[in-house]
């Protein structure tokens, strides 16, 4: 199998021959093709060939197309740092108060005529181009409504929205505009020709709000934005970080293909949650064993949860969250040779098995 199908494979619920990898890497990816963050957001060539590049030393399964979380954000007016060396960011909101919202008309909004979206959008059409039905192509489509909403008021003041009785109407309103420009980029993102859409929702876990308003302010349009990629035939991923076992089942529930989690989420609750309603994308730590760890402790993490998903071919390996650039290159060589290695596959067919074995 290519990487490609073994990506499909997990999809479909299929035994893939090795566990597919898909890498969050494209801070890394872009150092180590020796293109700066300032080159690899404006230049769809740079940013292709730096994934390019990165398959060719690695020999991973799934690109992930990510340019950094604000793209979005500066294309509905919040204003952006553009820092030479690491990924854009924002500091403020562009919306002083949810009275304002008679100012946004998401139908006078464009986003095919931003120059940063373009990027994202041209450099995916690159990597499909040259990968052709090799390598699997994930176009991330930038932040979620809540996410989205977030930024536009800040992330204080966003808070306190969320808090004020009052204010419900017009918080469903902020993430009504919010969904249709993310609705506008998964219908971009589409015509790519990538593989797989996603999108991240960061701030609507647990470690951020309860899990009712979760499920009031989030995990409906989450839901929306997994109709809309459905629409165009595409398989859609969510990715929210932070320790979500309490919202895990209702991110089933949004029908989402792949659900994308980090570290301090439980990766045996999700196991045992998910089944066969969607793929488990994740989840070893980027910072405290990929980038800081030894290829060793690499490898032992690797295992281990190759040991929890070796009763499931619905598992795709990856990072918990965005891959540090000064990952050693030592450790993501090793993530992957385990990956390969894999584990027996003896008992796979009987869910539940305690007597699962490593291939050394």
């Amino acid at each position: 199998m290519n990487g490609k199908e073994r990506v499909e494979a997990a999809l479909r619920g299929q035994q893939p021959d090795t566990v597919p990898v898909m890498l969050h890497n494209f801070m890394l990816a872009a150092k180590e093709a020796d293109v700066s963050m300032a080159q690899f957001r404006s230049d769809p060539k740079a940013l292709a060939g730096s994934f390019i590049q990165a398959v060719e030393r690695y020999g991973y399964d799934a690109v992930l197309v990510e340019v950094d979380t604000v793209t979005l954000a500066g294309a509905v007016g919040v204003p952006v740092d553009f820092p030479d060396q690491h990924p854009a960011r924002a500091h403020q909101g562009c919306l002083d108060s949810l009275d304002h919202l008679d100012e946004l008309e998401v139908d006078g909004l464009d986003l095919s005529k931003n120059e940063r979206i373009q990027v994202w959008l041209e450099g995916t059409r690159l990597l499909k181009q040259h990968f052709g039905d090799e390598i699997y192509i994930r176009g991330n489509c930038d932040q979620a409504p809540f996410s989205l909403a977030s930024m536009m008021r800040s992330a204080q003041e966003w808070m306190i929205d969320l808090t004020e009785s009052d204010n419900r109407w017009k918080i469903h309103r902020l993430l009504e505009f919010c969904t249709g420009v993310c609705c506008q980029f998964i219908d971009l993102m589409a015509e790519t020709g990538a593989d797989m859409v996603s999108n991240g929702d960061s701030p609507a876990g647990p470690e951020m709000i309860s899990p009712a308003m979760y499920r009031e302010f989030a995990w409906p349009y989450e839901c929306r934005l997994v109709d809309r990629a459905h629409q165009h035939g595409l398989p859609y991923l969510l990715h929210i970080c932070g320790n979500t076992d309490l919202i895990l089942q209702d991110m089933v529930k949004t029908q989402a293909d792949c659900l994308e989690l980090d570290q301090k989420t439980n990766a045996k609750l999700a196991h045992e949650l998910f089944q066969d309603r969607a793929v488990f994308v994740g989840n070893i730590d980027p910072s405290g064993v990929l980038a800081l760890g030894s290829p060793q402790l690499v490898q032992h993490k690797t295992r281990e949860l190759l040991q929890q998903f070796a009763d499931t071919p619905r598992f795709i390996l990856n990072a918990g969250c965005a891959i540090p650039a000064t990952t050693p290159s030592d450790n993501l060589h090793a993530l992957i040779q385990t990956a390969r290695e894999g584990v027996s596959q003896k008992h796979f067919s009987k869910p539940g098995s305690k007597n699962l074995e490593v291939k050394l």
